[in-house]
């Protein structure tokens, strides 16, 4: 008794006709039908690039050597980034040391 009877789905068409308009609706179905196939095409691409990603990873895991000991340019890296840190420290104790022009300004004013 409670099922969806046809003159409930006439009803529901004469609603939407109403709301949305006759020159409209094609326009909509059509926006409609692209975005699903849009939709269908991503979630192809993407169940296609899990399996490519699984593959990818077995190759390049069995082809990566084993490191054992920091290469040099990472001891290089970690020395210019202990140089830049030591110049902002420097920098940002000049600031502090050296008041703002504003607060120059109203030194001046009184």
């Amino acid at each position: 008794m409670n099922a969806l009877q046809p003159w409930h789905i006439i009803i529901l068409v004469l609603v939407v006709v109403l709301l949305f308009g006759a020159k409209r609706l094609p326009d909509a179905a059509r926006s409609i039908g692209k975005s699903m196939k849009i939709f269908k095409a991503e979630t192809k691409d993407m169940a296609g690039d899990k399996d490519k990603a699984a593959e990818t990873e077995e190759v390049e895991t069995k082809q990566l050597p084993q490191a054992t000991t920091p290469a040099p340019a990472a001891n290089a890296a970690d020395k210019q980034v202990a140089d830049l840190q030591r110049q902002l420290d420097e920098l940002k104790k000049q600031q502090a040391a050296t008041p703002a022009p504003a607060e120059q300004a109203q030194k001046n004013a009184s």
